[in-house]
């Protein structure tokens, strides 16, 4: 579907990527990664043919329609947020518009309504209004905004719009940089089951690691100066990457070695004529070796160094809350929250969107007034805050990298600040980058050195991972475990969750239950996933379905029958399990089909189309034998018990 031929990109003598050769195939999903800075976003432009290339060519199927999301482009805010989505779908909404005016001139031509309702006949078109509904409540936008103006909706809530916009669109090419970023669990699980209806081809930027694995299809990796294809999820690319780094890296060292002892022997026997032929030949050598290894670049992977310590212990108890309370109008967001926590636990804050996870942390550090209860800090304690708003701490948007962490301690030299800013990958000019002009990732590692710097006991962290890539992602997770202190967390990110946290705060809209133990432990008891949405909306279900009255005992033979049913549970489940297995084994050979360069120049259009139907239904039959399979296991549990 999109032909890549011998692309490059060079911004003066910068080269982010070159000689990059590709087929993207339809049906296929490919996740865009690559350190920040590398030029993903800029290779994401060339296909949606925003920016030139330096070298080469990119071939889009012609008639293809491409979807882009427009993350800076706001140009409908006088528009309702229904009428901006239903805008995506350009042909019909055109075709309504013309029925509009024609109704509205009073003399309809009955042959051109005729024309355009074949055409809204043709395309769902009496149905937009549903579909771009769907799509909006899908991306957590509910129906009750759905006749507010764009204008009026925050930024967050407007990409989402934008997002509903280009999905509406139908596109056969969709290109999405990082479209999690402003989603919550919900939303981001919404979007990845319509990303795996989709037909079309897609290439999405993300630093989700479970996003990636439940979406991509294949791997897009920028690094070594050029743009590799690996086929299957992005733990499938971890495995696969490493052991291509090992390669190149083994090949530059080698290189390197033979250059050092060739050098070594000109070095001593260059002056001796009778070894000055066999020097000359040993630069010689070298000179084709350098040459070589010119075209072995080093990986652009480059990880933050964090680094957490503490001034000084703080006491045995940190902090006491006592029946902390908070509303927003009508809406209470926290009831009764209380507990104590003590030196060196690492307490996770999780539950559902909207139940007040970041508001206790913002009561906690007293950016806001609780309506009852109390906060108490212990002894010695000195708090470190991350706020999920980097605006919150970095308030003066002129003010640069090196002014802001060095406002934090004009007590040391420039260069242990300057060196404090380089453990975080700010080197060179980059310091003197306004904060305003920075990336989400620096406005994050900028917001980290302050920590650094600071040195507290205690870390209370809001969604510390959104703007990080999954190197710095991996380097901050290592980081908070050698740290000694103490640690609040609010975060969406499992991975990070489990590693971290040995202490979970359940928000809920009962009121708080706090678990004593590890992540992995609290699922293991209580069975709640509050980062797994599918786990979220089914509790939501078993909390709003109504409970039974006056329930009477069962008759024999509806007790005969419950336990003849008990009887097949066993076999039923051995069958779900035994197509489960099959229907994944066909999904695989059909996406190592995708992968196989060959297969798009061998393969026909209707074929194609046919195995992306198939794949499509493959996925939802997997998910329908996935939630019997554990249906019946969970049935068979109980009836052991």
């Amino acid at each position: 579907m999109i032909g890549i031929s011998r692309l490059g990109k060079s911004y003066g003598a910068r080269t982010l990527f070159a000689d990059v050769s590709l087929e993207l195939g339809v049906g296929a999903r490919y996740g865009l990664v690559g350190a920040n800075g590398s030029g993903k976003t800029t290779l994401l432009r060339i296909l949606a043919g925003e920016e030139a290339a330096s070298d080469g060519s990119v071939h889009v199927v012609r008639g293809a329609r491409l979807g882009v999301l427009q993350q800076d482009r706001f140009l409908d805010d006088a528009e309702t947020v229904l009428t901006v989505a239903m805008r995506g779908d350009g042909i019909v909404w055109t075709a309504l518009e013309k029925q509009r005016r024609l109704l509205e001139s009073g003399s309809p031509d009955p042959v051109r309504l005729a024309e355009i309702e074949d055409v809204l006949h043709a395309n769902e078109g009496h149905a937009l209004e549903s579909r771009a509904g769907t799509v909006l409540e899908g991306l957590g936008i509910p129906t009750v905004r759905h006749g507010e103006l764009l204008g009026a909706l925050s930024g967050g809530f407007k990409l989402r719009v934008l997002l509903a916009q280009v999905l509406l669109a139908g596109p056969d090419v969709l290109l999405l940089d990082e479209p999690t970023n402003h989603l919550d669990i919900l939303s981001i699980r919404w979007l990845e089951k319509w990303l795996g209806q989709h037909r079309g081809c897609s290439v999405v930027i993300s630093h989700d690691r479970r996003f990636l694995d439940n979406v991509a299809t294949h791997v897009l990796d920028i690094d070594y100066g050029t743009v590799t294809l690996y086929p299957g999820d992005y733990t499938a690319f971890e495995r696969q990457k490493q052991e291509t780094r090992e390669r190149k890296e083994l090949q530059i060292a080698r290189a390197e070695k033979e250059i050092a002892h060739k050098r070594a022997f000109v070095e001593r026997f260059g002056a001796k004529n009778t070894k000055a032929t066999q020097a000359q030949s040993r630069l010689k050598q070298i000179a084709r070796i350098e040459e070589g290894m010119q075209e072995v670049a080093h990986s652009s992977r480059r990880a933050p160094s964090f680094r957490f310590e503490e001034v000084r212990p703080s006491g045995r108890d940190v902090l006491e809350v006592r029946g902390i309370c908070k509303r927003f109008g009508s809406l209470q967001v926290l009831r009764d929250v209380s507990l104590v926590l003590r030196r060196g636990e690492r307490m996770a804050v999780i539950g559902a969107n909207g139940l007040g996870k970041s508001t206790l942390l913002r009561i906690l550090v007293g950016r806001l007034d609780a309506d009852e209860g109390a906060v108490s800090w212990g002894h010695e304690v000195r708090t470190g805050y991350f706020p999920q708003d980097h605006h919150e701490v970095l308030a003066a948007p002129g003010e640069t990298a090196l002014e802001f962490l060095w406002s934090i301690c004009p007590a040391e030299p420039e260069r242990f600040v300057r060196g404090q800013l380089g453990r975080l990958l700010f080197s060179g000019e980059d310091v003197d980058k306004p904060a305003g002009l920075l990336s989400g990732g620096e406005a994050a590692r900028l917001v980290f050195s302050r920590l650094m710097v600071e040195r507290p006991n205690v870390l209370l962290l809001d969604e510390p991972t959104n703007h990080l890539d999954l190197e710095a992602i991996g380097a901050l997770t290592q980081a908070l475990k050698r740290y000694e202190g103490t640690i609040v967390l609010v975060s969406h990110d499992r991975f990070f969750v489990s590693q971290l946290a040995s202490r979970i705060l359940e928000l809920g809209s009962a009121g708080p239950r706090d678990f004593p133990g590890t992540y992995d432990e609290y699922l293991e008891r209580c069975g709640d996933d509050h980062l797994d949405v599918d786990a979220v909306a089914a509790r939501a279900r078993r909390e709003r379905a109504p409970r039974a009255e006056g329930t009477t005992a069962p008759s024999w033979e509806e007790q005969k029958r419950r336990r003849n049913q008990l009887k097949e549970l066993p076999l039923r489940r051995d069958r779900a399990l035994a197509a489960l297995e099959q229907a994944e084994a066909r999904r695989r050979r059909i996406h190592a089909a995708y992968a196989d360069p060959g297969f798009y120049d061998r393969t026909s259009r209707e074929e194609l189309d046919a195995l992306a139907a198939e794949d499509e239904a493959l996925g939802r039959r997997i998910e329908e034998l996935v939630a019997e399979w554990e249906l019946l296991e969970t049935a068979l549990e109980e009836a052991a018990r």
